[in-house]
């Protein structure tokens, strides 16, 4: 879709309001949550677009026994989600966060259906990330939001951040969507269908004046359309500088927009709620991995830590700064370049992932999270993955979507092979020669896997075993919708990268949303939620959304604390 004019900027100034907001992506539900309260709020932006990496994400929010679970009679329930947490979490973080999560979450999302015009719906079958654990529900607790028409924000649609990938069609496309297009080849009916529907939906929406988008922008937009529609003002181009003090509490912030300075007091407390510290490589490779790349991240460029480090000054403390939401993705074709998005293609039959020794060193179909995890982990351990190959045959490329953008049966664009990214050949052995892998390893690994698929079975890494690796598979490969032999050439080979969807370590929080100092005391006044906030699910990913759905959950559960403390004068 064609880019629009950013509006002109709201000037900032020496202000007061009861809840200063500092980041424009969950951050708008503390600020949506405040003003239902009663509260004055305000949020600041950094960059020049709202939305943040929300905008450029899958749009998707999990939170068990929400209202919407509730409407479609899933049968879920605040224990059983409590139970899953607390078992999925396994005490890497304080147990009273992720229950305050289950429990606020379902008043969370009936603030967003009063407060916002966003409908939402659930992704009915988008299993949990670890379904076999105690409480986890393999027919999903996801829920997105519905096409949402972006005409609604008028004279600010501009401001709204773009997404991450552009269809170049006016087809809104939900993650529930995209699992079927997806499959258009393989599952027709269903396939195309929703090509037709949301590809018709989109042009009949512009005969009328509507802009209809899905997904992280259809969430972005339809916070920030409650946003405007509640008259909460919005500064961009607007950093945080300094927090300000009165004793022990903070008090308000100290923002500087276009060289100058404003002081905020904030007579309720300050939200930091600006992201991680996805672009900042001296703290990735300090608190991470010193074999990250630059620009590799998908998180919103603006996020380079700055509230993290700016609470820091005042003793907030840390935690989980090893962590993010690591997200495999096809290699850029330069330094410095996006990579591509892998959606579905690890779990879709006729294909397998290999490292630089040719061989496969995990289930291809788990969450995004846990496989760069053990990326990271085999590099601690002194035996690092030091590339990786996503391998598949000619069938493989003729079923399926593949980077978000090639098409069934599309070839392989000529400028991946050029830069190194892609491989073909006739036989094994071939595509190992091409690659620069040990042809021998590889060609065992390639016999081996085929043997596997034709039995269904995966005897070394069980791929296909859970009802999640099966939600991303092709429902009409039997036995195992994950797993088919490779015996359609030519064979292919795509290097893949360890990608990121933000980083989730960041400040100490507590269940209510409060920034914590070192020995654990409370700082009063100061918030931290989203990915400025450590992870409240510690290391561990529940289930597709967790990442939206935490911050808007805290974004709710600070207004509310916000609302019961001491007012500032």
């Amino acid at each position: 879709m064609a880019k629009r004019a950013v509006p002109p900027l709201t000037p900032a100034r020496d202000t007061t309001v009861d809840l200063l907001v500092i980041g424009s992506g969950t951050g708008m539900a503390a600020a949506l949550s405040a003003k239902e309260l009663g509260l004055s709020s305000l949020v600041v932006e950094k960059t020049k677009y709202v939305g943040g990496s929300t905008a450029r994400s899958g749009g998707a929010f999990w939170m068990p026994a929400n209202p919407v679970l509730k409407e479609a009679k899933t049968g879920d329930t605040v224990e059983r989600g409590r139970t899953y947490v607390r078992s999925v979490v396994d005490g890497t973080a304080p147990v009273e966060r992720g229950d305050a999560f289950v429990d606020n979450g379902a008043e969370t999302v009936a603030m967003l259906q009063r407060t916002t015009p966003m409908k939402f719906f659930w992704a009915e079958g988008y299993s949990d990330y670890h379904p076999e654990r105690p409480g986890g529900a393999a027919v999903g607790r996801t829920c997105e939001c519905r096409p949402f028409n972006l005409s609604q924000l008028g004279a600010e649609r501009g401001r709204l951040r773009p997404g991450l990938m552009d269809a170049g069609l006016p087809m809104p496309t939900t993650g529930a969507d995209y699992k079927w297009m997806n499959l258009m080849v393989r599952t027709p009916v269903k396939g195309f269908s929703r090509i037709f529907r949301r590809l018709a939906q989109g042009v009949a929406g512009l005969a009328v004046k509507r802009e209809y988008a899905a997904g992280g922008q259809a969430i972005a937009a339809g916070l920030f359309a409650g946003v405007l529609n509640a008259n909460i003002p919005v500064w961009t181009e607007t950093s945080l500088v300094r927090l300000v003090k009165d004793g022990d509490r903070v008090t308000g912030a100290v923002l500087e927009q276009n060289g100058r300075e404003v002081t905020v007091t904030a007579r309720r407390g300050v939200v930091l709620a600006a992201g991680g510290f996805d672009h900042d490589m001296e703290w990735r490779r300090k608190f991470q991995s010193e074999s990250l790349l630059d620009g590799e991240s998908l998180g919103a460029e603006g996020n380079t830590g700055d509230a993290i480090k700016i609470a820091q000054e005042i003793g907030a403390d840390v935690d989980l700064m090893d962590q993010a939401w690591w997200f495999p993705a096809v290699a850029p074709t330069k330094p410095g370049k996006a990579p591509l998005v892998m959606l579905a293609e690890r779990s879709l039959p006729g294909s397998f992932i290999v490292d630089q020794t040719g061989r496969r060193f995990t289930n291809e179909s788990s969450d995004y999270m846990s496989f760069g995890q053990l990326v990271l982990e085999r590099e601690r351990a002194g035996d690092p993955i030091e590339s990786m190959w996503i391998v598949f045959d000619q069938k493989y490329r003729n079923s399926y979507m593949f980077a978000a953008g090639l098409f069934p049966r599309a070839p392989i664009p000529g400028s991946w092979y050029k830069a190194g990214i892609a491989h073909q050949g006739t036989n094994a052995v071939e595509l190992a020669e091409s690659m620069g892998v040990p042809v021998e390893s590889f060609a065992d690994q390639f016999r081996r896997f085929n043997e596997d698929a034709a039995a269904g079975v995966d005897a070394e890494f069980n791929r296909g075993a859970s009802a999640y690796d099966r939600y991303y598979g092709d429902p009409t490969v039997e036995p195992n919708p994950n797993m088919r032999p490779l015996d359609h050439g030519p064979y292919f080979a795509v290097k893949m990268t360890l990608s990121d969807l933000g980083t989730c370590g960041g400040l100490r929080a507590d269940e209510r949303g409060r920034v914590l100092r070192e020995d654990g005391d409370v700082i009063d006044g100061l918030y931290a939620i989203g990915n400025t906030a450590a992870n409240a699910f510690g290391n561990r990913y529940p289930g597709a959304g967790a990442t939206i759905g935490q911050g808007l959950v805290y974004g709710h559960i600070a207004a509310l604390d916000a609302a019961k403390s001491k007012v500032t004068s």
